[in-house]
């Protein structure tokens, strides 16, 4: 199994599924900081990963899974697209996106994490002191070079909704319940277009899903994993 993290996030993103999708087998947590667009980061994975394999991906990674997809679709055995979308930047969120940047290069990266925390996750976790630490501390591993990279990537990422009716393996489309970042609509607007989804919504959890109600989701990657 390949996993595949988001934006300023690193493998502690999947830290709390690791223990049990470890023992369906061997599980990868793909390099995401590498590469200057989507289709770049892809191809990376692609040259690290085993022939054949599940595939799962949160926001950012979700964007990589579907280049993926697109690249050697024959090669995924199962997908899975957690809190994410198809659709490409809207400008606004470009806009944001630069100005991250602009923060970044001029020296306050460390202010970041904070400034996204608010939409990262449901509202009844926003004083989870040691929620807010890991998602400081996966920023810290990503670093501020790999940061920009990653915007500038997402920037001009295509859209992938054309391609989504071709997807053909056990596909899982999870969200979370108060996903301020990419709205449950978004996740819905896959799984329609997807032939054979299934839905998953998570109660009680913002967009860093696996990290907020990680046996929720934990329990949605084994179902995903055990389909037909």
């Amino acid at each position: 199994m390949v996993l595949v993290p988001g934006l300023l996030t690193s493998p502690r993103l999947y830290a709390e599924q690791l223990p049990a999708l470890w023992r369906q087998g061997p599980v990868m947590v793909a390099d995401n900081t590498r590469g200057e667009t989507i289709g770049q980061m892809a191809s990376a994975i692609l040259a690290a990963a085993p022939p054949r394999f599940a595939l799962a991906g949160l926001s950012m990674g979700g964007y990589i899974a579907l280049a993926i997809m697109r690249q050697a679709a024959g090669r995924v055995a199962r997908l899975a697209l957690l809190d994410t979308t198809a659709r490409p930047d809207t400008p606004e969120q470009t806009a944001r996106r630069q100005a991250q940047i602009a923060k970044t290069r001029a020296g306050r990266f460390t202010e970041v994490p904070g400034d996204l925390w608010p939409i990262l996750v449901a509202p009844a976790r926003l004083g989870d002191r040691r929620l807010r630490e890991i998602v400081q501390l996966m920023a810290e591993e990503t670093g501020p070079d790999a940061f920009i990279r990653q915007q500038l990537a997402l920037m001009s990422r295509p859209d992938s909704r054309p391609s989504l009716p071709s997807i053909r393996c056990p596909t899982l489309v999870l969200v979370g319940e108060h996903d301020a970042y990419i709205p449950p609509e978004l996740s819905a607007e896959m799984a329609a277009a997807i032939p054979g989804a299934r839905l998953v919504v998570v109660p009680g959890s913002g967009h860093l899903s696996t990290l907020e109600q990680p046996s929720l989701v934990t329990q949605a990657l084994g179902d995903w994993l055990g389909s037909g």
